[in-house]
């Protein structure tokens, strides 16, 4: 397997994983809140560097702690002794760690089990967000590597 590259949505912080292990969905309330969303989905980072700036550290319990970056706020890890997962959403090509498996599922939001069952917006409304979607200008980092990067979006 190739090397493995991510990091944050304003580029300030980045790493390189040399593997992946297991990728999970936890919906444990630590990663709900960490994550602002239902369930944190974390795939086992083997050998990870960090290329640019360190993530910032915030000790979610006395045994674990959560990697972010403190300029633009995205989780990137959950990280216990020995052990360091990094958030599926902050890897370039997250479509390399597919979860494998739910954990913590007693914790678990009632409406989560039938979230892919909904349905999709009417076509006409897709087409509206298609069309505003083409005008939003990004300031997120691309999904790759870069020599530099000026974060740019902070209001700080």
């Amino acid at each position: 397997m190739t090397t493995l590259s991510g990091g944050c949505q304003c580029g300030a912080v980045r790493y390189r994983i040399a593997s992946l292990g297991r990728a999970s969905i936890c919906h444990c309330r630590m990663c709900q809140k960490a994550f602002g969303g239902f369930f944190g989905p974390l795939v086992t980072a083997n050998g990870i560097e960090w290329t640019r700036e360190n993530r910032a550290i915030f000790h979610s319990s006395a045994t674990n702690w959560r990697g972010f970056c403190a300029r633009c706020g995205t989780p990137l890890t959950y990280e216990h002794e020995g052990c360091v997962e990094v958030s599926i959403g902050s890897l370039d090509e997250p479509e390399r760690a597919a979860p494998a498996v739910q954990v913590n599922l007693d914790h678990a939001q009632p409406f989560t089990a039938g979230l892919a069952s909904l349905p999709p917006v009417s076509a006409e409304q897709s087409t509206v967000d298609a069309q505003w979607n083409s005008g939003v200008r990004s300031f997120q980092h691309p999904d790759h590597d870069t020599q530099e990067w000026t974060p740019h979006g902070s209001d700080t």
